[in-house]
């Protein structure tokens, strides 16, 4: 059983960066594909990145690419998420989540963390 806790949210104005954690517990952090995902209050969850186990592989929404960085430590079993020119439509609840399989779904992640809040004024 894999445990995710994410730190870093909070409020920024457009234009400005943040930058999202995700500890992991509980497994072999190396053997899972590591995502972060986001809800915005009425949408449904969304893909936002993934990266391979080995960091060697990532994908991005499109809405994100070129501005979000996903990237990870496995010695420190932790997963980030670089979030830079910040837009208002960015704001959500941002979740990692942790699987043995590669995917960009939802569904697709049997682990998920608690959420942390990120808000961006206009």
């Amino acid at each position: 059983q894999v445990q995710l806790v994410e730190s870093g949210g909070g409020l920024v104005q457009a234009g400005g960066s943040l930058s999202l954690s995700c500890a992991a517990s509980g497994g072999t952090f190396s053997n899972y594909v590591m995502g972060w995902f986001r809800q915005a209050p009425g949408k449904e969850r969304e893909f936002v990145a993934a990266i391979s186990r080995n960091g060697d592989s990532t994908r991005y929404a499109g809405s994100v690419k070129g501005r979000f960085t996903i990237s990870r430590d496995n010695a420190k079993n932790t997963v980030y998420l670089q979030m830079n020119t910040l837009k208002p439509e960015d704001t959500a609840v941002y979740y990692c989540a942790a699987d043995r399989i590669w995917s960009l779904r939802t569904m697709g992640y049997d682990y998920w963390g608690q959420g942390t809040q990120v808000a961006v004024s206009s």
